[in-house]
């Protein structure tokens, strides 16, 4: 384990003069949220300050828990301290269906905590530890409105592999998962984070003030959204902005989660390719698999409306409140085509939740 003397990571001093040295280059970038340019020793304190609320998350998820086949039983990543008490925001998948939770931090501690939160809609999740976090400051919440594209930034791990690295903004768009996931803004940066072999689940993303933008979730391989038509690609980080917390956070305090989790589920995982939406892995005992459908099958259709792209699908199977509805969806499978008649479930009902939760 990488136990911290002090709270200055010699790297996190490495990153904040590079900072500078791109600052004289490109002051506009960097600089492009304040009106005056801050000191070094500003940033550093703030950035030390925003990395000593970076904590390790470790899950263990529940015994028969459905999201142990894509994302094991044992997870670990990062979270940050956002709320006196304590709370610690992380990415949802990472404490999906977890049994039991513990915290590292920075001073090497290991921390009992209890899932307090998960919400389908934006992604996020919520921890509480069960006994208080000393000496920990929780970090302000930043906004998308004050990120500009070109800004360099800091990403931060925590637990073991305890680390910060410099990254830029490339672009802010909306962003489409694979699993049934849509929001309409995201953060895209690069260079990817790199820190613990890859695992960046729920790696804080700060600004020169130390204000916290968002919860990194997903290495992507170009974030600038440009490859079709440019050929190039720029790999790097998705991080889901803190701006979609702010409106639900104390819904997600009070309930376990929010109204807009409640949504039809499928069961689907799906791609873009040439113009087309072809499923790729079909969820055990889901709504999908149920009515017979398969990886390599085309989506055509939802409820007579043609779809091409994730976006258009989700928005389409998402249009109206009842979570359980039936579905009609037209597919190929191979040479046929077929209107299938499915019947959605909420997604919220079909996961496993300690008791409390």
């Amino acid at each position: 384990m990488h136990r911290r003397s002090t709270p200055l990571l010699p790297s996190l001093t490495l990153a904040v003069a590079c900072l500078w040295a791109l600052a004289s280059a490109l002051p506009g970038a960097v600089h492009a949220a304040t009106s005056a340019p801050a000191s070094p020793q500003s940033v550093l304190d703030a950035l030390s300050r925003a990395h000593a609320a970076v904590v390790g998350v470790e899950a263990q998820a529940i015994r028969g828990a459905r999201s142990a086949d894509t994302l094991g039983m044992r997870r670990s990543g990062s979270g940050v301290v956002i709320a006196a008490d304590g709370l610690v925001l992380t990415i949802g998948y990472l404490i999906l269906e977890a049994d039991s939770v513990e915290l590292l931090t920075q001073d090497g501690r290991r921390v009992p905590a209890r899932v307090a939160a998960y919400d389908l809609a934006t992604g996020f999740g919520l921890v509480q530890p069960l006994v208080p976090l000393r000496n920990i400051t929780p970090v302000p919440l930043g906004s998308l409105g004050a990120a500009r594209v070109g800004e360099v930034l800091v990403t931060a791990v925590g637990g073991e592999d305890s680390d910060v690295s410099m990254t830029r903004l490339v672009s802010q768009r909306p962003f489409s998962g694979y699993w049934e996931y849509h929001i309409e803004s995201a953060l895209f940066t690069s260079p990817p984070v790199q820190a613990g072999g890859g695992n960046h689940s729920g790696a804080a993303l700060f600004n020169q003030r130390g204000e916290l933008l968002g919860i990194g979730s997903l290495f992507v391989p170009d974030t600038s959204g440009l490859a079709a038509t440019t050929g190039r690609r720029l790999p790097g980080n998705m991080f889901v902005p803190v701006d979609l917390l702010k409106p639900v956070l104390a819904e997600m305090r009070a309930s376990g989660t929010t109204a807009l989790s409640r949504r039809p589920w499928l069961g689907l995982s799906s791609a873009e390719s040439d113009g087309r939406l072809q499923i790729i892995r079909i969820a055990a005992d889901s709504p999908a698999q149920a009515a017979g459908l398969q990886p390599g099958d085309t989506v055509l259709a939802i409820d007579g409306e043609p779809v091409s792209t994730l976006e258009a699908f989700y928005k389409r199977l998402w249009s109206r409140p009842d979570p359980e509805r039936t579905v009609e969806l037209r597919v190929r499978q191979g040479e046929r085509e077929q209107t299938l008649q499915i019947k959605a479930i909420d997604r919220q009902r079909t996961l496993l939740r300690p008791s409390g939760v």
